[in-house]
């Protein structure tokens, strides 16, 4: 009888000891958010409802009295909702954990404890050295939530910024028109037996996306301008219906902005924006009409276009109106407040799940991605190439 040969060797046929999972440790988040100075900031990171989430999880939150007045949540409510209200800066800077929009001040960082969590904005060209420098001095993990990417590579805090950023772009364009103020008088809608207005959009990221979007709502004539066919042809799927698309071609553009009645400037760059609309082409618009440059955050895409304040927020050039306002969801700060907090609420509970940020770091690329220092070092390679400082792989210090 011949002999029967198996594929298995003999050790890998004997049983083997079962393995039992075991459940990681689960750890108690301090979470502290003070309240915003920067001017004019009036959102927060976390609403009543996600503190409630939070608590009832086990995790503690010390809030700043009335860091949420911006946003129309008062202290009365964080405190039903089980967060401890503190008269303190320093208290809520004290925790751990630190939760702010904007990113801390030299001063502020002074507060922080040694080997504390800030997860804020980063807001990398308005920083300088000073402020990298102060972290690594306190060894802060800093987590950038404009630098989280999922899975898809979608960046979740700033596409819903920049779909608030995309409708107020139109709200605020249709207050500006009437004639309450400098505008013309016009509607922005479509009204029977009456032209529409016409409505040119440069850029079709997000912004772009849902600017013209709520255009198309308002009964608006719609032209989008962008040099990326790609993006062209998204957007022209999203929206579900044909709208005028083009690559930005000065004659093109200027013939389009010289019939228009508003101008919405929604164009990104890698560092600053480019200026697609040159001074000679705002003198040849209509008279009264209306500029809203979204990209003034990053400079601006218009050459006209100059910084102003929730407070002042308009000037006229040339006979044009200009609103150019950085950080215009701060504007509408509920609603800006409530779409941040429904995104970090999920990331904080699961943080605490896996026992703290340097478990959850190391199976959670998107906070890893985020993450731009960690114990003090530089993790960044664009916050390290802009300001020249070295850096180090995320991925060679978590293991």
């Amino acid at each position: 009888m011949s002999k029967q040969y198996s594929p298995f060797s003999k050790e890998e046929l004997l049983p083997k000891p079962e393995m039992l999972e075991i459940d990681r440790q689960k750890g108690e988040l301090f979470i502290g958010i003070p309240k915003e100075t920067h001017l004019q900031e009036k959102r927060i990171c976390l609403t009543p409802d996600a503190v409630a989430a939070l608590t009832s999880h086990g995790h503690r939150i010390i809030i700043e009295s009335g860091a949420g007045e911006g946003a129309n949540f008062n202290d009365i409510e964080y405190a039903e909702a089980g967060a401890k209200i503190s008269y303190d800066a320093e208290e809520a800077f004290g925790c751990n954990l630190i939760l702010k929009v904007e990113p801390p001040s030299i001063k502020e960082i002074d507060y922080i404890n040694p080997q504390s969590t800030l997860f804020s904005a980063l807001q990398l060209k308005t920083q300088n050295k000073n402020y990298f420098e102060a972290l690594a001095k306190k060894r802060i993990t800093a987590i950038a939530f404009d630098f989280i990417a999922d899975e898809h590579g979608v960046f979740p805090v700033v596409k819903s910024l920049s779909e608030i950023a995309g409708i107020s772009s139109i709200l605020i364009a249709a207050e500006l028109m009437n004639n309450c103020g400098e505008g013309n008088g016009l509607l922005l809608g479509n009204i029977g037996g009456v032209a529409p207005p016409d409505v040119v959009i440069l850029g079709a990221g997000t912004v772009g996306q849902f600017a013209a979007r709520s255009a198309l709502g308002l009964g608006a004539q719609v032209k989008i301008f962008d040099n990326s066919i790609t993006k062209l042809r998204r957007l022209q799927h999203n929206l579900g219906q044909a709208v005028y698309t083009s690559t930005i071609q000065p004659k093109t553009l200027q013939k389009a902005l010289m019939r228009c009645d508003v101008a919405i400037g929604a164009i990104r760059g890698e560092t600053r924006t480019p200026v697609v609309v040159t001074e000679e082409m705002v003198e040849q618009m209509k008279d009264g009409a209306v500029i809203v440059d979204v990209s003034i955050d990053s400079g601006g895409c218009f050459e006209t276009s100059e910084v102003t304040s929730h407070d002042a927020p308009v000037f006229i050039k040339h006979g044009i109106i200009h609103y150019c306002v950085p950080n215009i969801p701060s504007r509408y700060a509920r609603t800006a407040s409530l779409s941040i907090s429904n995104i970090f609420t999920p990331y904080l509970l699961n943080i605490g799940d896996e026992g703290g940020i340097e478990n959850c770091a190391r199976f959670d690329k998107s906070l890893r991605k985020g993450m731009y220092f960690y114990h003090g070092i530089l993790t960044n390679k664009a916050v390290a190439d802009w300001f020249g400082l070295p850096y180090r792989d995320i991925n060679l210090l978590i293991i």
